[in-house]
Formats: C-alpha cells, structure tokens, sequence
C-alpha cells in the first residue's frame, strides 16, 4: 500500500482541496496521513474525515515588525525536527502540500528523508511560505496560466484546484423544493464568504424589485446578516450560509455571484457556472482577489465588478449581461484544461511517488 503525508493549514482554503482528494486516494488504496499545527482549523477538519493526524510545532513567518518574530523561528525549528521524525516513522511515498506556514517545516523535512514533494499554489503569485518550500518540491501546481511564470522551471504544472465531488452531485429539483421556486424562471445565486459583505447585500437587497421580474434569487448573505423584513419576499430566499444542502443549491443556480477567492472560483469553474466576481479590494486583502478576478475575465470564464463600483444599477447591469452571454461563457469554461484537477493531481502523485 502507498503512503501519502497531506498537509496544509492556517486556512480552510489550505484544508479543503486535501479533502477534496482524499476520496479518490482511499480508492487508489493510499494510507493517507495528515500533519499539521497543533490547534489549527486544519485539525478538526481533517479529524472529521477520520484521518490520523498528527500536530507539530509551527511559526508564521511574518514580513513586519512584530515581537513574536524572535520567538517563532525557535518553534519552526522545532516543528522541522517533529516532522523528520515523523518522516522516518510513517514513511511516505510522498507528501502533499496545500502551504500555509505549517507546511514549510514538513515540506523541508521530506525532501531532507528523500521523499517527493507536490506543493500546490491557488492564488495567481505564491504566497511566502510556498516560496520557501518550492527549492524542496519535486513539482508545484497552480490554478492560472499567469503563475506558471513565478514557478520554478520545470516544476510548474497547471492544474487548477480539487474540488469536492459532493458539490458536482446536486440536485436541482431538491434545490427547487428547498428554496420553494419554481422551474420557469432562472435564479440568481449569490455569496459573499462566510462572513458576507455589506457591500454586496445592500446592493442586492436594493436591486430585488427590479430582478425579481425575471429572476428567482437565493442570497447567502452570511453570519448575523438576515434582514427579516425580506423574509416573506415571494421569489426571494436569504441564509446566513448552506453547509450540505450546497450542491443541491449550485446544481439550480443559472448564474453565481460571488468573491474571488481562489478555491470558490475553481469551484465555480468545475460547475461551469456563468458568474459576476466581485473582488475584495487591495486594502481588505494582499490582492490576490483581484489577480485571481482578472485572469477568469482574461479567459473569458467570467464578468468582474469592483467593490467600490458595487451599486444596485452595476449589479443589475451585469445580471442580464451575464445571463444574455451565459452561452459563451458556458463554452470557454468547458473547454478549459483546468476541469479535473482532481484526476490530474492524483495522476501527478502516483507518477512522482517513491517507486
């Protein structure tokens, strides 16, 4: 049997694309293993897939002045010995990395025990830790043609990113019945992140009365965001968030509105979603939002509009110009080679694992 060390943590966007994989490993009958901090997100949810997991020590590795970058070397150092050892304990074939700075102590400590390292990169420039843990990479994925060019010379490989197979298996009709909409007109579905965006509820409260008469919309709105007096609005449907009943919701939705996050995007992708990007600005985020935006407009896969030119008017204007161009953008998504990234990196894993 093959034994493969997931890691990755810090976010649930460098959690969730190793889920994503773990079904078609456990096919492939590998003996999956995941490191990563000792009380990060990462923990339960990978606890929850019932995945051995083991903690080590880690540090962030900060560009600014702050007192804990004195002390955080020592745990990072720390964390690098854990991992060895782990290395030589479990013995993998290979590891995989999703980054975070967790990721770059066992990144290192693999390659030192000889054993391969994919690292996979989701936004448009690699972030620091996947910078210092590319020298120790046998291959780097990433999810835009644009980042093949900060990658390391023959490491790159263009993959987009896994996306959980749950989310491909919706139901429209169930999402019909849980929304109470009918089948004749199309729906608008609409995230603004877990925590949702004053920006883009606002604009989508104040556009009701003019898209109701030709849309059906079903509002993510996010936590503590519910605006009851919308409650009883016939064609209208607003949650704070769906967990399971998700992909019945994405298999119904005829366009997406959403953030530019780079895991959400790769999701919109792999459903073939016409869909309105709405980027959070350089001073909310370090950009990668905006790159991540630019490039699926650049292709074609989707219509952008900045938060600081979110007004009910802009955003009725790019409902029906999506909705009327929904065609070719169905098409230009189709024909990207960024659709299984699921299959292309398990693929990647079996070619570059210890033979």
């Amino acid at each position: 049997m093959n034994k493969i060390i997931l890691t990755g943590g810090g976010t649930a966007g460098h959690v969730t694309p190793n889920i994503a994989l773990i079904p078609l490993l456990q096919e492939q009958n590998f003996d999956i293993s995941y490191v990563g901090s000792y009380n990060g997100i990462e923990k339960s949810l990978i606890e929850a897939e019932g995945i051995p997991y083991y903690g080590i020590s880690s540090g962030k590795l900060r560009r600014y002045f702050d007192l804990k970058n004195f002390t955080d070397p020592f745990k990072v150092i720390k964390g690098y010995f854990q991992a060895k050892k782990l290395m030589k304990s479990i013995n993998p074939d290979i590891v995989f990395s999703k980054g975070g700075f967790v990721s770059v102590p066992i990144v290192i400590a693999a390659k030192k025990c000889h054993i391969p390292v994919i690292i996979h990169e989701s936004d448009m420039t690699p972030g620091l830790a996947n910078k210092l843990a590319m020298p120790s990479a046998s291959k780097v994925c990433c999810n835009f043609p644009e980042t093949v060019k900060y990658l390391p010379s023959g490491k790159a490989v263009l993959t987009g990113s896994p996306i959980r197979r749950q989310l491909l298996d919706g139901s429209k009709e169930e999402g019909l019945k849980l929304c109470g909409f009918n089948n004749d007109q199309p729906v608008v579905m609409i995230m603004g992140g877990s925590i949702g965006s004053v920006f883009i509820n606002n604009a989508v409260r104040e556009s009701l009365d003019t898209l109701l008469k030709d849309f059906q919309i079903i509002h993510l709105c996010g936590k503590g965001n519910l605006d009851p007096k919308y409650d009883n609005m016939a064609g209208y449907r607003q949650f704070e968030y769906l967990s399971a009943e998700l992909a019945d919701v994405f298999a119904m939705a005829d366009i997406l509105i959403s953030r530019a996050g780079a895991n959400s995007i790769c999701e919109i992708l792999a459903l073939r979603k016409p869909n309105i990007l709405i980027p959070l600005s350089a001073a909310a985020s370090r950009g990668d939002q905006l790159l991540n935006a630019a490039s699926f407009e650049k292709q074609g896969f989707s219509v952008v509009l900045q938060e600081e030119n979110v007004t009910s008017e802009s955003l009725i204007n790019r409902v029906y110009e999506v909705y009327e161009n929904r065609d070719s953008i169905i098409e230009k998504m189709a024909s990207s080679n960024q659709l299984d990234a699921t299959t292309t990196i398990i693929n990647l894993i079996n070619e570059c694992k210890k033979n």
